[in-house]
């Protein structure tokens, strides 16, 4: 049988996540301009790794990945949320995101965090009403539960003040891999996890997931600060060195930008060993973790 490549795999559960986040919020009964700014930031673009890797997980397990689709919806809806937030004045203060205004500068600060407030509170009712006979109650329970847990302050809004403290200040390399754990690691590994889930993984399963999720988080921000130095604004869709402007501890800071290539490239191998190991059908996974390694924006 030929190998699903990751062009066909992503188009087609790309397509189909994005349409059932356009269903989701259509349906909302909400003011038309709130609906709007969800809108506006959900169909931005992006390569949609998180809900990818919802489905390469249960592909890997030889499920229907479709069974997913909620709760990858779900996860786009938080990444998108936190992507609103970090672009506020108060926050990064970004004019650009994926080459587009940012949502402030488009609907005003207010609607803007409102926006990300109902995306963050919609995830949440859409893991709820997965249908039972697609996901059982209790492994709906564990989804929401871990989510909760993957974006609030144990994870996502806790590496973003751990980031928003160290700005202006020497950072050590404990230190940084504790802001990117949580703030970008923590939601990718939830988005390894949430397949495995619903793919009904066992407990060394998903602890051998788990340890891939960390590899390729870290992997995934390395890659970010590089592109930071090396990327076009065209490219990466924001203004170029803008760790640099907002004095940024990054990892070619810390390292060299040699030593933050060479670092990336261990914790790439070692996913890819951990995968090689899982006894799962990786191939997409696998496709995916070269692309976090080479992505250009």
């Amino acid at each position: 049988m030929q190998p699903v490549s990751l062009d066909s795999f992503a188009k087609k559960y790309k397509t189909l996540v994005e349409e059932r986040l356009r269903e989701v919020v259509g349906a909302l009964e909400t003011p038309e301009n709130l609906a709007k700014a969800m809108l506006y930031s959900l169909e931005a673009g992006g390569k949609r790794i998180r809900p990818l890797l919802t489905f390469a997980v249960i592909e890997a397990f030889g499920k229907d990945p479709n069974d997913g689709l909620d709760a990858a919806a779900a996860i786009e809806m938080i990444h998108t949320y936190s992507l609103i937030h970090d672009d506020l004045p108060s926050m990064d203060d970004d004019d650009l995101r994926r080459g587009k205004p940012t949502n402030h500068k488009v609907f005003g600060e207010a609607t803007a965090i409102l926006a990300g407030d109902a995306l963050l509170t919609l995830s949440f009712n859409l893991l709820a009403d997965i249908p039972e006979d697609v996901v059982p109650a209790p492994v709906k329970l564990a989804l929401i539960r871990e989510l909760s847990a993957a974006a609030g302050a144990l994870g996502m809004v806790g590496g973003q003040v751990a980031d928003m403290e160290g700005e202006n200040k020497k950072l050590t390399l404990e230190q940084l891999e504790y802001i990117h754990i949580n703030k970008t690691g923590k939601l990718l590994e939830y988005s390894i996890i949430a397949g495995a889930e619903i793919a009904g993984a066992a407990l060394e399963q998903k602890e051998t997931l788990s340890k891939f999720a960390y590899h390729i988080g870290l992997a995934f921000q390395i890659r970010d600060d590089i592109l930071d130095l090396e990327g076009t604004e065209e490219m990466i869709g924001k203004p170029v060195g803008s760790d640099t402007v907002n004095e940024k501890s990054t990892y070619p800071a810390l390292l060299g930008l040699d030593g933050a290539k060479e670092a990336l490239g261990s914790h790439l191998q070692k996913a890819k060993a951990l995968l090689a190991k899982s006894g799962l059908e990786v191939g997409i996974l696998d496709q995916i973790t070269d692309l976090i390694g080479l992505r250009n924006h």
